[in-house]
């Protein structure tokens, strides 16, 4: 096991990158620490795979250095570099049965046949695997053979990483909550670095530790939960996580506050904002909005039922306004004033956010 760094990555699949369009991976240094949890989270097309097999080795960088510990391996083959990798779609051997196939790691690494046994069961045990050992694997549901990728990924003590590429897309969705609490239990048993690619913000959310959101080659926020969902670095932070994702709504500024359509807006601290020419907005997620006497006015145009709270659409001339409100919690007919918790109130300028201090 050893610490990752990522170090002035890029990458293109281009022989001469000229734009930033042409770049897959535009510039990015990123450290993923020893034994960490990791996710890397975006829509299809943003980098995430490109990233993964740049460190894997499938894919030697264009620029950049890429280090496991002190050791540079950026052009060091994947065979090389003591990594597992869960796939997307399982990879089984269906002529040989469960245990061969959880074995066949440690036995390609000459392993003595009792650690083996020791280990493979204890993996098939963690995994809920045990009673179908001795079965041949072709005889397994998709869900199963996708537990024995990840076993295969598991069984190695020796990793410098497990790396995970979208690996609950096949798995029927009533069971993919229960191997995702299972994989981070057994993240905190082995304690290996894994990194997790998904485009589906509640797999990264309830698995990692730290998760690198990604947009269009470019790593947008790398933080805990907590810190993409209360303070989004970039818009689209704010759009991509949460549901519904963050209100954004353009506004002025006044003296370091922000106005929005000619209301005042609240917030803890002044926002500073040194490029004059820069499209200003303010992010607000919908749990930090209420009702009141005063503030912005709207018209409630729609009430969603979602459970324990109800999703509220406000409107105010073009723009809609989401809204949390809480299972019998009073919402106005009509008319009506939202007020923003200053707290939890951001501005942006051009999609990064400047409050309290700006994008560096």
């Amino acid at each position: 096991m050893s610490k990752i760094s990522l170090k002035n990555l890029r990458h293109s699949y281009l022989e001469n990158p000229v734009n930033d369009i042409d770049w897959a991976l535009k510039e990015m240094s990123v450290d993923w620490s020893d034994g960490g949890a990791y996710a890397l989270l975006g829509p299809s097309g943003c980098g995430k795979t490109t990233l993964l097999n740049i460190i894997s080795g499938l894919l030697t960088p264009t620029q950049g250095e890429v280090w496991f510990g002190d050791e540079e391996v950026s052009h060091l083959p994947a065979d090389h570099r003591n990594i597992a990798q869960v796939f997307q779609f399982p990879v089984v051997y269906d002529t040989m049965t469960v245990y061969d196939n959880l074995a066949f790691p440690l036995r390609n690494r000459g392993l003595a046949e009792p650690d083996i046994d020791k280990k493979v069961r204890e993996i098939a045990d963690m995994l809920d695997l045990g009673e179908t050992l001795m079965t041949r694997a072709a005889g397994l549901t998709a869900d199963g053979k996708q537990k024995i990728s990840l076993g295969r990924g598991l069984v190695r003590s020796d990793v410098n990483v497990i790396m995970f590429d979208e690996p609950l897309t096949v798995i029927d969705p009533h069971l993919k909550w229960v191997l995702r609490s299972k994989l981070k239990e057994l993240h905190q048993q082995i304690g290996t670095t894994m990194i997790y690619v998904t485009h589906d913000q509640t797999e990264a959310l309830t698995f990692a530790d730290q998760v690198v959101v990604m947009q269009e080659g470019e790593v947008v926020q790398i933080g805990t939960p907590v810190e993409l969902f209360e303070r989004p670095q970039h818009t689209f932070v704010g759009h991509f996580i949460g549901s519904p994702g963050m209100n954004v709504l353009g506004c002025t500024l006044d003296q370091g506050k922000p106005v929005y359509d000619g209301t005042a807006i609240e917030m803890t601290n002044d926002v500073r904002n040194d490029d004059t020419t820069a499209r200003l907005e303010i992010g607000i997620r919908p749990e930090f909005i209420n009702f009141a006497d005063q503030g912005v006015p709207v018209r409630v145009e729609k009430v969603s039922d979602a459970g324990r709270f109800s999703i509220v659409e406000a409107r105010h001339g073009d723009d809609v306004i989401k809204l949390l409100v809480a299972d019998g919690g009073h919402v106005p007919s009509d008319s009506a004033f939202l007020k923003f918790d200053p707290d939890h109130t951001q501005v942006y300028a051009n999609d990064w956010m400047v409050s309290g201090g700006s994008h560096g």
